[in-house]
Order: structure tokens, then C-alpha cells, then sequence
């Protein structure tokens, strides 16, 4: 299975592929799209889109990852951030791909182990991981990141999948950004 992770901003927006074969995790390729801070919004935007449908064209993905984010400081900022965040929810569903969406909290509970992991523990697990020979930026090693959080959570339901157990179970919800099974 191949997996495009996102990491989204409308200044950068980091990506990363990775492929799932068996039980191991092989980096294809990572980086940013960076959009031009002195141009419109809607050519922000433009940019973001065009960008990821590259992307998604070039990779051939089977399925999508993409961070929630939550920011409440600045409502400027948090309302850029969630039209960036609509930009790429909208390229990869054009493109065709099933889009699953894990929060900040649950990938550095799943790459580091625990939820306030910082950016430099995210690359250096990011790096262990897929065994690379540097530290990814921080904006493409998040993204990284949500791909191998989605790797190890399609292996643990696939499991649970082969044991026969009833659809029921593999239910959760997400409440104040967490998730639980119900």
C-alpha cells in the first residue's frame, strides 16, 4: 500500500510517501510546496491545490493522510489554516483518494509514544524509522509521520479484521479531538 501523509499550511505544506509492503515501511520520497506569502489568498490556495493533484498524479497513492490541526491563539490564523486545510482536503478527493484524518496528539502518541512529543523527536523517530540518513524538514517529517501513524493503524485493524470479530467494535468516535472505540 502506498500512503501520501499531509501536513498542512498555507505558507508550507509538507508531504511524504511511504510504502507499506508486509510489515515494512519504505520511504518513497518527502518535501514541502511552499505558496507565495506576498500573493492572494485565493492564489495561496490555487497553489496548494495544483500542487497536491502533482502529487497525487506523480505517486499514485492508494490512500491519503492528513493532519487535524487546532489552533486557537489567533483567529486569523486558525481561520487561513482551515481554508488551506479545505484547499488540500478538496485536491485529494479530487484526485480520487480516500482521505483519513488522524490529530497531532494521536501521530506523536503513535511515531513517539507520547502526545506532547516536540518537532525534533517527530524527525528523529521519523528518521529511525524509515531508516533515512537525515532528519526530513519538520514540515515533511510530520507528514511522514501521519503516514506511518496510518500504516500502523490499518495493520492493528486488519488484524483485528482476520480474527472474525463484529463490525461493532472496529467503531470509534472522536470527541474534543481524541478518539475512543465506542
Amino acid at each position: 500500500m502506498r500512503i501520501l501523509g499531509i501536513d498542512p499550511g498555507l505558507r508550507i505544506t509538507g508531504y511524504g510517501v511511504v510504502d507499506i509492503i508486509e510489515s515494512q515501511q519504505i520511504y518513497v520520497a518527502s518535501g514541502v510546496i511552499r505558496s507565495n506569502s506576498d500573493a492572494s489568498l485565493p492564489d495561496r490556495l490555487h497553489t496548494l491545490f495544483t500542487g497536491l493533484c502533482e502529487l497525487a498524479d506523480l505517486y499514485k497513492p492508494q490512500v491519503a493522510v492528513v493532519e487535524k490541526v487546532f489552533v486557537n491563539v489567533n483567529p486569523q490564523s486558525t481561520l487561513l489554516l482551515g481554508q488551506a486545510r479545505g484547499a488540500v482536503l478538496t485536491a485529494l478527493t479530487h484526485s480520487g483518494l480516500a482521505v483519513t484524518e488522524y490529530t497531532a496528539l494521536q501521530i506523536k502518541q503513535a511515531i513517539v509514544g507520547h502526545g506532547k512529543a516536540n518537532k525534533e523527536q517527530v524527525q528523529e523517530m521519523v528518521k529511525r524509522l524509515l531508516k533515512l540518513p537525515a532528519h526530513p524538514s519538520a514540515d515533511a517529517a510530520d507528514a511522514l509521520a501521519a503516514a506511518l501513524t496510518h500504516a500502523q493503524s490499518s495493520k492493528l485493524l486488519g488484524a483485528l479484521a482476520a480474527k472474525d470479530l463484529p463490525a461493532s467494535i472496529f467503531k470509534t468516535r472522536t470527541r474534543k479531538g481524541r478518539t475512543s472505540w465506542k
